[in-house]
């Protein structure tokens, strides 16, 4: 840090006794310790200080001296929004003591703690290795993410911002700022503030805590790793629209390579391991669980522009008055014009994330895992699968074998360790699901891998639910455990007495009983309930109310703990004679009169149908990505074998069937992936609802596929049957094609309207 700072310049001086004395009053320093004072030569607005005892160190930010501007400067937001945000756990410096008493340094100010990090002033990372790059611009975007995703009421914050209409505020606010600094006529700036006055967001009624001057200088990382420990400079800070916070992040992506007034605030164009804004937007949408299309970025990334010529304009009229705060104040007036007009470029297109090219590309970060978990599968996972095999030969008639062997544990808390946990839930992982369906491809290639990164089903779709759809304290009683990998789930849907290819035919049932549901009912393949860690089932019942007409408005899903009375595990069933042990089993499970508490409903009554389709839509596509690797092991079987082998004086290979055979799998897998592929990128983009033909044509071709491809290759029967339980896990196939082809005549008839 001492490269960062420098000695107190002239017109930021003050007495450092008086300085010692308030601080020994208030306990935060002995009367009998020296301060040491420098000045951090960044902190374009508010001075910064580095205040050392023999023992601590602390950072001072103060209000500058002589005449301010109205409205800025306000440290004591700043003090009020760090104090908030320390208690949420996120991540700033402590803040410690506010002082509004001008007497004691000359200016009201606020003392923190001093963070020890790295704090990179130029945006483009000289010195830094690419990858390093890319991990430090995935760390900040995450962060930011997780601020915009902090919940506003906790934070205590009352009255902090307006709430809505934070675009128009900002026009207002940086038009009246740059006037008020303005000293000589800029047209550019005039015409920007008039266009985006007259282009305000149709919607811009989303409220979150922003920043207002999200930088990459604005961060401290870790000495050693790409983490941020601390967000700086909360001057700016208010409540309103978060993605002008994410525009300001991004707008050095669109500045031209020749704007570079500023050294360390130049272009990032054509900068190695700096992510593109494709991959910067995907991380940060994944992670707040939004979708990733910005149709009016332009407005934002204008916006983004105009406050930054706003800035640089006050910057110099503080130089002219000689209280600027840093030493390069004086070229910034240099930077007010450039800015303006790269912003009117801006305005004058529709501006989206720039494409890469190429066809279902992965993020940055999605391609970073997906070569984590190659390189942990290739090193710890295909190692182990013999000795797993041995462990269920050894138990296959034995109840040892519904318990997860020793060595699976092991290889879970190494996964967990190196950070591949969690990895098919975008809010925990910042994946997208194209991100995460590349991930399920590779961890297909072994039938216990999912559970190695606690990414197994149907965990995982019960943790989808609980995390869309489950009160706080369902998240904290069942989610927490299970996103920890502490127990396991299962899922009861499908029932033995019914037709269950027509989920509405659902008969187990469930009625009131003061605080109570009462639940009655027998369900089978119920998959994972056999595992001695399965704690809850997610149950669909159907209601004992005679009073809801609605088909689809009679189902409601309860949480039921696995030792509930009345709960009885009746048996496995099996395919080709298999129990799935290594899953946990598909188990008959009876109700008989089970008793839970009425908060054990998830999202309300006559809801099951709305949390099932949430559920199905990723769940899906996680079974098929891994049914493509799977099939990509099968074929390489094949091959081994077919070149390995000989018949009638030749290999097999040579033999044309078989030539065949090897084309068809290829053929077969390949369009597989690609539908499977962009299913995931629709479901990305448009949510489970408006992808539902996607998946549900994914559905039919995977398991199809898988089940033409493993007639070929597959050895052992635990594969086989695996794969043929897709024909029916999530329905039958007939189900889905009757749903495509109403969907399709629906996307017809639009069509044909459309053409009138």
């Amino acid at each position: 840090m001492e490269e960062l700072t420098s000695p107190v310049r002239k017109q930021h001086e003050f007495n450092v006794d008086r300085l010692l004395n308030y601080l020994s009053a208030e306990s935060q320093v002995s009367n009998n310790d020296a301060l040491t004072v420098r000045q951090y030569s960044a902190g374009q607005s508010n001075p910064t200080f580095l205040i050392q005892t023999p023992v601590d160190s602390f950072v001072l930010r103060k209000k500058p001296p002589g005449v301010l501007l109205p409205g800025a400067h306000k440290v004591d937001r700043e003090y009020r929004v760090q104090k908030a945000l320390f208690s949420a756990g996120f991540a700033v410096p402590r803040p410690l003591l506010h002082c509004t008493d001008a007497e004691v340094i000359g200016t009201e100010f606020y003392l923190m703690e001093h963070v020890k990090g790295r704090i990179f002033r130029d945006l483009r990372l000289p010195g830094v290795s690419a990858a390093e790059r890319t991990a430090l611009y995935v760390a900040a975007v995450e962060a930011l993410a997780k601020l915009h995703s902090l919940d506003l009421a906790s934070l205590s914050l009352e009255g902090y911002g307006k709430g809505s209409g934070y675009c128009k505020r900002q026009v207002s606010t940086w038009t009246k700022q740059y006037a008020a600094a303005a000293h000589r006529d800029i047209p550019a700036m005039d015409e920007l503030s008039d266009w985006l006055i007259k282009n305000l967001p149709a919607n811009d009624n989303e409220v979150t805590l922003v920043h207002g001057d999200f930088r990459l200088d604005n961060l401290i990382f870790h000495p050693t790793e790409a983490r941020v420990l601390a967000v700086l400079d909360w001057e700016l800070s208010t409540t309103g629209q978060p993605l002008a916070d994410l525009a300001y992040f991004l707008m050095h992506h669109y500045w031209p390579v020749s704007f570079n007034i500023i050294d360390t605030m130049g272009s990032l164009k054509g900068i190695e391991g700096i992510p593109s804004v494709s991959d910067l937007i995907s991380i940060y949408c994944r992670c707040r669980g939004i979708p990733s299309a910005l149709p009016e970025l332009n407005f934002y990334l204008a916006l983004s522009c105009f406050k930054m010529a706003g800035i640089a304009q006050g910057i110099y009229a503080r130089h002219l008055l000689g209280n600027a705060s840093a030493p390069n104040a004086a070229q910034f007036d240099q930077c007010v014009e450039p800015l303006a007009k790269i912003a009117l470029q801006l305005a004058e297109r529709s501006v989206t994330a720039p494409s890469e090219g190429g066809l279902f590309l992965q993020t940055a970060k999605g391609q970073t895992v997906l070569q984590q978990v190659k390189d942990f599968m290739r090193q710890y996972v295909f190692p182990a699968q013999e000795e797993v095999a041995e462990y269920y030969s050894k138990h296959s008639q034995s109840p040892q074998r519904w318990h997860t062997p020793q060595i699976i544990e092991d290889l879970k808390m190494k996964a967990r360790e190196a950070g591949l946990w969690n990895l098919f839930l975008p809010a925990v992982s910042g994946l997208s699901q194209l991100d995460y369906a590349y991930i399920a491809e590779e961890t297909g290639r072994c039938l216990f891998a999912p559970e190695v990164f606690n990414c197994q089903a149907p965990d995982t779709g019960n943790m989808e639910v609980l995390h869309m759809f489950g009160s706080e304290e369902q998240k904290r009683k069942w989610l927490e455990p299970l996103l920890r990998g502490e127990i396991r789930s299962c899922f009861c849907m499908t029932e033995p007495d019914v037709a269950s290819s027509d989920a509405t035919n659902m008969e187990c049932t469930f009625h009131r009983d003061e605080d109570n549901y009462i639940v009655n009912g027998k369900k089978w393949w119920s998959s994972g309930a056999g595992n001695p860690r399965c704690r809850v089932a997610i149950v669909m019942c159907r209601s004992g109310s005679q009073e809801v007409s609605s088909r689809h408005g009679q189902h409601s899903m309860l949480l039921v703990p696995m030792d509930t009375p009345g709960v009885k595990l009746v048996r496995p069933l099996t395919v080709f004679g298999q129990d799935d042990a290594i899953h946990g089993g598909h188990f008959e499970v009876h109700f008989e009169n089970v008793r839970v508490p009425a908060s054990n409903i998830i999202l309300g009554e006559g809801r099951g149908f709305e949390i099932a389709q949430g559920r199905l839509g990723p769940g899906r596509l996680h079974h098929c990505m891994r049914a493509v690797g799977l099939a990509e092991l099968a074929l390489e079987l094949l091959c081994q074998r077919a070149a390995s082998r000989h018949t009638f004086g030749k290999k097999l290979y040579q033999h044309e069937v078989v030539a065949h055979w090897i084309a068809e799998c290829r053929l077969m897998i390949e369009q597989t992936r690609l539908l499977t592929l962009h299913a995931a990128h629709a479901l990305d983009k448009l949510g489970s609802r408006a992808a539902r033909k996607q998946i549900a044509m994914i559905k039919v071709a995977a398991a199809r596929m898988a089940c033409k491809v493993g007639g070929f290759c597959y050895t052992g029967i635990r594969r086989y049957s695996y794969v043929r339980t897709l024909r029916i896990a999530d329905g039958p196939d007939e189900v889905h094609l009757s749903s495509i082809a109403h969907l399709e005549l629906r996307d017809q008839l639009k069509k044909a309207q459309a053409k009138l």
